[in-house]
């Protein structure tokens, strides 16, 4: 994707404050994280203005935007707003009030469940899935098959950060946009 001008220097500025902790989680891993960046004003409306931007000029229909549990909660809300549109939790299991569709997915260490309010998305709904990451892409398929189970459409999957060397896009049959690319783990 190539961006304008302004944009282009909002992505430099957002890069260039994603912060790195060494071993974290575990040994071995350099964790990428943007909630470093988002202590800087700026960052936070150069974040807003990307996504907003890409949101308006490749889904101009869209009707829904799902958040992921918890950091996509952070953009699905913003972005929802500022087009005036619904936003959607996806939810860990037993967050959600009501009746819930379920999905389990696969982590590295064992299961999740997540869960989406069955009536929070009407048949034939063009929705975009929003989050902070892209990992191993678990999380991204468990709320596509919600999405679908409850009728939406899903148009694309948009994330801040990818971590390309973990191979989570070929794990989704949707298309995918992350800003910023890592090729390492």
């Amino acid at each position: 994707m190539t961006f304008d001008s302004a944009d282009q220097e909002r992505l430099d500025l957002l890069k260039s404050k994603i912060g790195e902790y060494p071993n974290f989680p575990r040994d071995g891993i350099l964790f990428k994280d943007i909630f470093t960046a988002f202590r800087d004003g700026k960052v936070c409306v150069a974040t807003k203005h990307l996504m907003l931007n890409y949101i308006r000029k490749n889904h101009p229909s869209v009707e829904v935007v799902v958040g992921l549990d918890a950091r996509g909660f952070l953009f699905s809300f913003m972005i929802a707003s500022e087009l005036e549109i619904g936003c959607v939790p996806v939810r860990k299991k037993g967050k959600l009030p009501g009746e819930t569709t379920k999905v389990e997915y696969a982590l590295e260490y064992g299961t999740d469940v997540f869960e989406l309010q069955t009536d929070s998305i009407k048949a034939g709904q063009k929705v975009i899935i929003v989050d902070d990451l892209l990992a191993t892409g678990g999380s991204l398929k468990a709320a596509t098959e919600l999405v679908r189970k409850a009728g939406g459409v899903v148009q694309e999957c948009i994330v801040v950060l990818e971590l390309q060397g973990l191979n989570g896009r070929k794990n989704l049959d949707v298309p995918v946009f992350s800003f910023i690319q890592y090729d390492d783990e």
